[in-house]
């Protein structure tokens, strides 16, 4: 029989192990040419990265859970690493003691989802897999967040003469900042706020959104695949958002699961 936790821990690396080798590739493609030593441990990430994906190629569902849970705090290990290096870089940058052209609120977003993904893998190999409902309104918060960054990188990166695009992106960065604010006010009245009702109406909400962001993005990451539309997105980022937004309707998916207690 599958165990859940060593199912989950296989799904989690899969996902953000890609996610941060992408990271390092796109805080390499900011610096400039004088900054080679950032470079060199984007790179060095990059590799890291690459070899966890490689080992775990090596795992299935059906593997051992002790295994699995010593390959969680290697990975462990790797994501606080590269949490600390976004960080250091978020610092130098706030400083003006390096410029370059990844945005402040870019390396601060990336580190989020670094540590994000540390902690889910502490939880993991604590055996903490079903959701709660404060876990709940604390994904939400937390991806929320996440998108309404998302929604703010495009509209910057793509060119201003790309009047209509620009405008969507702005409109989704309002909507997902209201989305935003609403469960941080439910996350500043929990306990009482972790009702069914309230959470079942904020996941419908949020997915609803998420939905038509993510499909926003497809279009997006398709012109720009297709060289049809003019922006600054690397054809990667835009199919890594796409992905991101993906993962959060799965979250709220999980969640509604949860609640419903199916």
């Amino acid at each position: 029989m599958v165990n859940p936790i060593v199912a989950r821990s296989l799904d989690e690396i899969r996902f953000w192990s890609r996610i941060m080798k992408e990271h390092s590739l796109f805080l390499s493609l900011g610096f400039t040419y004088e900054q080679k030593q950032l470079i060199e441990e984007a790179q060095q990430f990059m590799d890291l990265f690459e070899r966890i994906e490689e080992k775990l190629a090596r795992f299935t569902v059906n593997s051992d859970l002790r295994q699995v849970q010593a390959f969680n705090t290697e990975v462990y290990q790797a994501a606080a690493a590269i949490y600390a290096y976004k960080r250091k870089i978020l610092d130098l940058t706030l400083r003006c003691q390096i410029r370059h052209n990844n945005f402040p609120l870019l390396v601060d977003h990336i580190s989020r989802e670094a540590a994000y993904f540390a902690n889910r893998l502490k939880e993991l190999n604590e055996g903490i897999l079903a959701p709660t409902p404060d876990t709940v309104i604390q994904e939400n918060v937390f991806f929320l967040k996440i998108m309404a960054d998302h929604a703010k990188f495009i509209g910057h990166l793509l060119d201003p003469s790309e009047r209509k695009l620009v405008d969507q992106a702005r409109e989704f960065s309002n909507d997902f900042d209201k989305l935003l604010f609403q469960a941080v006010d439910l996350d500043y009245m929990r306990p009482q706020s972790e009702t069914k009702p309230l959470l079942g109406q904020m996941l419908n909400q949020n997915k609803v959104s998420v939905a038509s962001l993510r499909d926003f993005k497809k279009t997006a990451r398709d012109l720009i695949e297709e060289c049809r539309i003019k922006s600054n997105i690397h054809p990667l980022l835009a199919d890594h958002t796409f992905r991101e937004a993906s993962r959060f309707i799965e979250i709220i998916e999980m969640f509604e699961a949860s609640l419903s207690g199916t």
